[in-house]
């Protein structure tokens, strides 16, 4: 199934989620270039520059065929990348969510906040009715973070959080 290709700002007290632009290339480097940060994905951290604008064609790619909505994730009033954030993977009436925060907004609350907002438009605004997270099983913290906000796991190792 694919989702409407528009994508919205979504707000809440101390973030922003918003369109990735070209100018957030030095800042998603600092996130994607991160081994910290990317331990637990399936890419290697990302090494230049151009790799971010290879990312950033597909995020544009994949949201105007309807498969995938890829965030920024911005601390309201300095407008601060601080992550990104998506879905993912649409089948019916769910989708994968996809998070990455950089290391110096690590344990503030941000990634909880963000996958609020995200939640709260898939499931009001996108109409779905189950979200999936695939979080490696070492990784602890992400583990703990999804499952303090309703995700349980699944016989295939997701969690999974069922909307209404």
């Amino acid at each position: 199934m694919h989702q409407p290709v528009e994508l919205p700002q979504l707000k809440s007290r101390q973030l922003l989620l918003r369109e990735m632009m070209d100018d957030d290339a030095a800042a998603l480097l600092e996130i994607y270039g991160d081994p910290r940060v990317m331990h637990y994905t399936d890419e290697p951290p990302f090494p230049d520059l151009a790799t971010v604008s290879v990312m950033l064609a597909s995020v544009r790619r994949l949201r105007n065929s309807g498969e995938s909505l890829e965030w920024a994730i911005v601390l309201r009033g300095t407008d601060e990348l601080i992550g990104t954030c998506g879905l993912h993977a649409f089948d019916g009436a769910r989708a994968e969510i996809g998070c990455l925060l950089k290391q110096a907004a690590w344990g503030k609350g941000y990634m909880a906040e963000a996958i609020n907002l995200l939640t709260q438009h898939a499931a009001h605004t996108l109409q779905l009715t189950e979200l999936l997270a695939d979080v490696a099983p070492a990784n602890k913290r992400a583990q703990g973070l999804f499952r303090k906000l309703g995700y349980l796991a699944d016989d295939n190792k997701l969690l999974r959080h069922v909307l209404r």
